[in-house]
């Protein structure tokens, strides 16, 4: 259980330490650091070192819940261990994301009887594991896992469907067309579901939407509170959600507080869809709400939807007007203080009175806004991203000046060009092609490893920055945690289940204004933990990166997207100085063509010492293979690197079986991808990649409000 000798060590050590012993903290404060270990560590190793701490790594505090997702270094037999250690113990265990654990892993949660939330999502699991394992599980009450193609819901036995019958919180990740669990769930009060069908599979056969034999099962609604369907790209993934959504058409449950649905591009309402509106609108009050674009646009459905208490609203990509916005949803501008997130990303008219005859470049109308801040006082998560929202010249009613109001706001998107300053925008000069122009005093090469900045170019920037609108926002947003600046019409390389694009949309005419001092600006926010920028030509060295390297000593995760001009990387020198100050960084994404992904840029990353994941997308960029070998050496917590460059695809499978030789071993979690991003093969790659990366990480998109607040545990 513990070792004598290890708790005379550690007195011998408070005692040499200015008498500061930490075994004679109080429980409740030990309790309290003891919370922030790893629960493997916990029962594994510390509970090891002393009396003491064996019995506290044991209290019910450390042990009700385990969470096991993101933690890379867990393998079947620290599992195994841990559950026989504390299985009985375990009330609530997330496993999510654990991609790398063998299926018969799952054999040991069998051992947490008391257990009340499970989440598997992500894990390797079959039809026959699922049925023994939810078989012993009586008290169990909340459910995620993964429908892979095989599965089978006859082989559920009856014990099994006998604890589904009682689980009230389910989500369902659908790789295959199914119903999966949802018929034997009768208590549902939440309902998520996931769809991530391919249109293909990997034979190259066609898939239809429609359900095998024996899953017509009736799911049951009659207690549904929450329901949410986030779709994938493809017709099949529609074609499925329509059928979870016939039998809600049929009898809308009445406590119904929360409709989302996420569908990328086109989704036609249908019939059966519109009578569900319908009824909806007769029968229930809302608190959330999301849409396809085309169930909404041309409607007049949200006059007729009543809403109670709302707390999250999306109407992403939605034709949906200024006016419209405050008449149909705030209420002509009433208090609507519930609202804690707003997702309007792509409404390009959601700023201005009139969407009939305006352009999506014309200036918002300020007081749309200004009534929204109003209304909306307790928002903490605001999407406004790829639009044009340019602010008049009107004093004091920039939209900066407006959103600094919004004084609890933890998450925010925004187009670049829409931090403009109006008095300096650059949209009166000629507009040139940002892939042509060559910025004043950099026509000549750029020398990787040295400066290419002057020494007080970082000061002057923040004197710059200072007198501007955006700093005045950041000013007034001091516990911002996550904030994208995204350029209105970027558009990642690698767009998911389609070919790498190979050309992208000029950048907005004001965003040209937008540039190093506005980063630097970024530096003041003392709390950021997830930052992207994205589309801003006029990077000319990328000197503010180093600022906010230095003072966002808490960022973990961090995009980087064509900045600058394309034909170069103009910040390569800034971004190796910021890298080297980026101690909690665990994620990083940069997408940049003709990026070097070289010793020097690599010898940099290892000055990361928290680094997890790390994807580089590059259009004719290059890499040197023992500078990614040297990192992966330095680099131990780096379990993912996902790199999608210009090389061969002999050079890119080389690099990737000597990492995989090297490491796997080590590294039970490494994940490696190193492809030519403009392969013709580069979907089918892509397709295996696990989800937890690809959704988080390797594919661009704004994760701002994109789901409601604490949607799952």
């Amino acid at each position: 259980m513990f070792d004598p000798g290890q708790e005379m060590l550690s007195a011998e050590i408070g005692e040499d330490s200015n008498d500061i012993n930490l075994m004679e903290f109080s429980d409740e404060i030990l309790l309290h650091i003891l919370s922030y270990v790893p629960c493997t560590d916990l029962v594994l190793n510390v509970r090891r070192t002393c009396r003491k701490l064996a019995t506290l790594c044991l209290d019910k505090s450390l042990t009700h819940t385990v969470l096991l997702h993101k933690e890379y270094q867990v393998n079947k037999d620290k599992v195994k261990q841990l559950m026989r250690g504390i299985g009985k113990e375990i009330h609530q265990l997330n496993m999510a994301g654990c991609y790398w654990l063998p299926s018969s892993t799952i054999d040991y949660v069998i051992r947490c009887k008391n257990l009340v939330k499970l989440n598997l999502s992500g894990c390797h699991l079959t039809s026959l594991r699922l049925s023994k394992m939810l078989s012993a599980l009586q008290h169990l009450r909340s459910l995620a896992i993964d429908v892979n193609p095989g599965f089978d819901a006859s082989q559920l036995s009856s014990e099994c469907k006998a604890t589904l019958s009682r689980v009230l919180e389910l989500k369902q990740t659908l790789y295959t067309p199914s119903y999966g669990v949802v018929p034997c769930c009768t208590s549902l009060e939440k309902l998520l579901l996931y769809f991530e069908i391919l249109d293909r599979s990997r034979e190259g056969f066609i898939l239809s939407g429609q359900l095998m034999v024996g899953e017509s099962n009736v799911p049951h609604y009659q207690n549904l509170r929450v329901f949410y369907a986030r779709l994938a790209p493809g017709y099949v993934n529609q074609e499925v959600v329509r059928l979870y959504l016939a039998v809600l058409s049929d009898r809308t449950p009445e406590n119904l507080h929360a409709f989302l649905i996420s569908a990328p591009g086109s989704f036609a309402e249908s019939g059966t869809t519109k009578n569900l509106l319908d009824s909806m609108a007769r029968n229930v009050c809302l608190d959330a709400l999301q849409l396809p674009k085309s169930w909404i646009n041309g409607s007049g459905l949200l006059q007729h939807l009543k809403f109670n208490n709302p707390f999250y609203f999306s109407f992403s990509r939605c034709t949906l007007s200024g006016g419209h916005l405050i008449l149909r949803v705030i209420n002509g501008g009433k208090d609507l203080k519930s609202l804690t997130s707003l997702n309007l990303s792509g409404c390009i008219h959601c700023l201005s009175s009139d969407s009939l005859f305006r352009k999506a470049e014309d200036d918002i109308d300020s007081s749309i806004l200004e009534s929204l801040v109003v209304s909306c006082c307790n928002l903490r998560h605001l999407n406004l991203s790829a639009a044009h929202h340019h602010s008049s010249e009107s004093l004091g009613k920039h939209l900066c000046q407006l959103l600094a109001r919004l004084r609890h706001l933890l998450s925010l998107a925004l187009p670049v060009c829409s931090i403009t300053d109006v008095s300096t925008n650059t949209d009166k000069l000629p507009v040139q092609s940002v892939t042509n122009v060559v910025p004043p005093g950099l026509g000549k090469k750029i020398r990787i490893g040295v400066p290419t900045y002057a020494k007080n170019f970082l000061e002057q920037s923040n004197q710059k920055s200072q007198s501007s609108v955006f700093w005045t926002l950041l000013e007034n947003l001091p516990f911002l945690k996550n904030l994208e600046l995204i350029g209105s019409s970027f558009s990642s390389a690698m767009p998911r289940n389609e070919p790498a694009i190979r050309n992208s949309l000029p950048p907005c005419s004001r965003a040209q204004s937008v540039g190093d001092s506005e980063v630097a600006a970024i530096g003041q926010l003392n709390f950021l933990q997830n930052l992207t920028l994205a589309q801003m030509p006029n990077i000319l060295t990328g000197s503010g990166l180093v600022s906010i390297g230095l003072q966002c000593q808490h960022l973990r995760t961090l995009s980087l997207a064509n900045l600058g001009m394309m034909g170069k990387v103009v910040y390569m020198s800034a971004l190796m100085d910021m890298l080297k100050h980026c101690k909690c960084l665990r994620d990083l994404r940069l997408e940049q063509p003709y990026f070097s992904a070289n010793t020097q840029f690599f010898q940099a990353l290892s000055h990361c010492s928290s680094l997890q994941r790390l994807c580089i997308i590059s259009r004719s960029g290059t890499l040197q293979s023992d500078a990614v070998m040297s990192f992966m050496a330095n680099c131990l917590e780096v379990i993912m690197c996902h790199m999608f460059m210009g090389e061969s695809l002999t050079v890119c499978k080389n690099l990737q079986q000597s990492i995989v030789r090297s490491f796997q071993a080590d590294r039970p979690a490494l994940n490696v991808i190193i492809f030519p991003l403009l392969h013709e093969d580069l979907t089918e790659v892509i397709r295996d990649v696990p989800m937890m990366h690809l959704d988080e990480i390797t594919l661009f998109k704004s994760r701002v409000a994109e789901e409601p607040p604490n949607l799952w545990w």
